[in-house]
């Protein structure tokens, strides 16, 4: 693989610590060489490298890291979003919709379309995304749809407690037994977390910390979807078992924010979720005050946040939430990577995965300041500049 030294960048979002909320360089370069970050200072500076490519004022920042998605799947949800922006609730209920819709799917359709998306979502700026099951509830459609998500990352997610499977919906016990029992043997070879959805029409916390520790005893790492819609408990729950990641964290408890504020769980808020379903956003003041850690990502799934658009739940977040643009880029950046526990993507440092997003634009405020714009200009994953989203060698 030749080395590449890309200088004349305008401004340069490192994620250093002790730079400010970007760690910023003006008039920088980077030196990638063997997938890798070899080189970062001074565009002056910059060593000689096999090709040479001028940003010409442009911005670089890491690529985004979205740690939650939902993008293996079959059928979409257009009508109940065309209800839902008429007037109807939001419910977890529609899940069960595509259960059916992604078991009539078959294996090779779904990753035609898991494909298309992280595609969609790499022209956006995304590099690296976490892939949840979910859509299955039985233990072959499950395996398969883990099987799917693996031929594209690493970061998969065995969501199998995502909703009591429908043809077992007055016999939860027996699906919890599921779940943590043969499902979770056949998932756990395939994945790298385990994650539940523990709210009102979901599961409950006792289920919740039965179905996690299940996971955790088979080597997987925790993940929890909690107090998307009510102070569930969740929240304090995925603390006290050492989640990586609580996500949506629409409802939380001054309680929450200090158990958040006291470990390394990180709050990865999906506001694609409450512009999808008009819940009301949640507010980061609380988190900034406290000292807690958080990220954002797309929670892309076709019933509450179809979106694939890492730029676009920036400027929801700026916007709605309460961040500033630093804020809201570090969170889709380093906050993703924190929330993955990795340490090799989303910073701009010697060593880590040569993954760069152009700008067209100077300066990385414009992702929220031009909301809606396509403003990446060109995507370098593994040190390959690329369109078109392949698994890492």
């Amino acid at each position: 693989m030749a080395s590449e030294v890309i200088t004349g960048i305008g401004a340069l979002a490192t994620m250093h610590e002790g730079e400010g909320t970007l760690g910023l360089l003006r008039d920088a370069a980077v030196v990638i060489d063997a997938g890798r970050i070899a080189w970062v200072g001074p565009s002056g500076s910059a060593p000689a490298a096999d090709r040479a490519t001028d940003a010409a004022g442009a911005a670089v920042i890491p690529g985004f890291v979205d740690s939650h998605t939902h993008a293996v799947f079959g059928g979409d949800r257009t009508a109940e979003f065309d209800a839902r922006m008429s007037g109807a609730a939001y419910t977890a209920g529609g899940i069960r919709s595509t259960v059916a819709a992604t078991r009539a799917t078959p294996t090779e359709e779904l990753a035609a379309r898991t494909h298309r998306l992280l595609t969609e979502a790499l022209r956006s700026g995304t590099t690296t995304a976490e892939v949840k099951s979910g859509y299955g509830l039985d233990v072959e459609t499950e395996r398969r749809l883990l099987e799917v998500a693996s031929r594209f990352t690493d970061e998969v997610t065995f969501l199998g407690a995502h909703v009591v499977a429908p043809e077992l919906a007055d016999r939860r016990a027996e699906y919890v037994d599921l779940v943590a029992g043969a499902m979770l043997t056949e998932a756990a070879p395939l994945a790298r977390w385990i994650d539940v959805f523990c709210e009102e029409g979901a599961f409950e916390v006792d289920e919740t910390r039965r179905i996690l520790a299940a996971g955790r005893e088979a080597g997987l790492g925790l993940r929890l979807h909690a107090n998307q819609l009510t102070m569930s408990g969740a929240a304090a729950l995925g603390v006290e078992m050492g989640a990586a990641s609580i996500d949506h964290c629409t409802f939380l408890s001054d309680e929450d924010v200090e158990a958040l504020a006291s470990s390394d769980t990180v709050a990865t808020f999906v506001p694609g979720a409450e512009f999808s379903t008009r819940q009301p956003y949640p507010r980061i003041e609380r988190l900034r005050d406290a000292g807690a850690t958080w990220a954002i990502a797309s929670d892309c799934n076709p019933g509450s946040s179809y979106t694939t658009s890492m730029p676009f739940c920036i400027a929801l977040a700026v916007r709605e939430m309460g961040m500033s643009p630093g804020e809201a880029v570090r969170a889709a950046t380093l906050g993703g990577a924190q929330a993955l526990r990795r340490e090799d993507v989303g910073r701009i440092a010697v060593g880590a995965c040569a993954d760069l997003v152009m700008l067209s634009a100077p300066d990385p405020v414009h992702l929220a300041y031009r909301p809606g714009v396509q403003l990446v200009d060109r995507v370098w994953r593994g040190g390959v500049e690329t369109r078109e989203w392949t698994p890492r060698d």
